[in-house]
């Protein structure tokens, strides 16, 4: 199974989610990728910290998405319903697969964030903000392992 994550800059969200699921899950691939991404870039310092911190090692270099990840990508989710919204208008084609994270692991048993299918976005916070963001991750990941198993 191929799991793409999608964020903005691919340097907070998508990266973290990409290092939290390789960890629970190092049998299936997963990338990540940014729409608005810049190329080449190393993931957000505190991102890095906070997943130490959880004792996840993880090296990671920007990537925008371009098609070849949409069609390599069984399933493509994305940490917010903007982000969801185009790649729907970017990808029509691949409709079937595009989710927001919370979207598609979400049930009655699974509640919503407060935010709804939103994952909130870290960047420019503090560590704290980004230890937040990889609790609220790892909280619809564990759901998300579920899923897949």
């Amino acid at each position: 199974m191929n799991i793409l994550f999608v964020c903005t800059g691919n340097t907070c969200r998508s990266p973290m989610a990409e290092a939290i699921l390789k960890e629970k899950l190092p049998q299936i691939e997963v990338q990540s990728v940014g729409i608005f991404a810049n190329e080449n870039e190393k993931a957000h310092a505190h991102a890095i910290q906070v997943l130490e911190e959880m004792g996840i090692s993880f090296t990671h270099r920007s990537e925008a998405i371009q098609l070849d990840h949409m069609q390599w990508a069984d399933i493509v989710l994305t940490m917010t319903e903007d982000h969801k919204q185009v790649l729907l208008r970017l990808f029509p084609q691949y409709k079937g697969k595009i989710f927001t994270l919370i979207e598609y692991v979400s049930t009655e048993q699974v509640p919503l964030y407060q935010g709804g299918y939103n994952i909130p976005d870290p960047f420019g916070g503090d560590v704290s903000i980004y230890r937040e963001t990889a609790e609220l991750l790892e909280t619809y990941i564990d759901h998300l392992v579920q899923k897949i198993n």
